[in-house]
């Protein structure tokens, strides 16, 4: 655990495991906190590298609106912080539009991609649903669910507490922009990729499907039962399915 020094700011970083690398991004009002099952998972077989965005876990926030390409910059002058030439992308939600992004803008630097929950755009959400896509009923809602995200930023995030606001804006902001990709850009990606989201998740599954099929060879698994939480919600699953993809990767290399 320590900091690392990304430009001119430092983030927060944690590094574990023994093998080909990994770097695993977290999703927005995240931390690695949010995907701690699945390094410690992935941890077991590979060389894991995550580290964590401005305004998000213990990393101070910067001034102005956050962006995805500058996300991308950050996660590759990351990995020649770490000195890692190529690495295998996980992502979640924000954390696999950047790895798609990435992708797509140094694929001299992965080996493999897995995007979970990843979108394209805006109209990715289940609540912009076109005429004619059906869409599973959301679960029942429970009036105990704990907001994680909310506890683990007032625990961690140096800002403090009431900043939680200003970082949501943002990000709220950044979702209803979108990443903007075109699916016909995604035929670029060379990597073998995974495309992973949940059958009641916000990503719409027709979205996820797009995304995977206009990638080369991807794969598509959608996880039953769950939601956008799914890493909470079923981490056994996601930890196999993702193990077993970068094992396949590997022999594919």
């Amino acid at each position: 655990m320590a900091a690392v020094r990304i430009g001119d700011r430092q983030v927060y970083a944690e590094v574990a495991g023994a093998g080909e690398p990994v770097l695993l991004l977290h999703g927005g009002f995240g931390s690695i906190e949010a995907v701690r099952t699945l390094f410690e998972a992935l941890a077991q077989t590979h060389r894991v590298h995550a580290y964590e965005r401005p305004g998000h876990g213990r990393t101070p926030d910067v001034p102005g609106e956050y962006d995805y390409r500058r996300d991308v910059d950050d996660a590759r002058a990351f990995l020649d912080e770490q000195e890692v030439d190529a690495a295998h992308l996980v992502g979640y939600s924000d954390g696999g539009v950047i790895a798609l992004l990435l992708a797509l803008a140094h694929p001299d630097r992965v080996l493999s991609v897995t995007a979970i929950g990843a979108n394209l755009d805006a109209t990715a959400f289940a609540d912009t649903v076109p005429d004619g896509i059906p869409i599973l009923p959301p679960p029942e809602p429970r009036a105990d669910d704990p907001d994680r995200e909310r506890q683990w930023y007032a625990r961690l995030s140096p800002d403090g507490p009431a900043h939680a606001d200003i970082v949501l804006a943002k990000l709220q902001r950044l979702w209803a922009k979108g990443p903007e990709i075109a699916p016909a850009d995604l035929e670029a990606i060379t990597a073998p990729t995974l495309v992973v989201s949940a059958d009641r998740d916000t990503i719409r599954v027709d979205h996820s499907l797009l995304i995977a099929a206009s990638i080369p060879r991807a794969q598509l698994c959608i996880v039953p039962g769950a939601t956008h939480d799914l890493l909470a919600e079923r981490p056994a699953l996601i930890a196999t399915v993702v193990t077993d993809f970068l094992a396949e990767a590997r022999s594919r290399a």
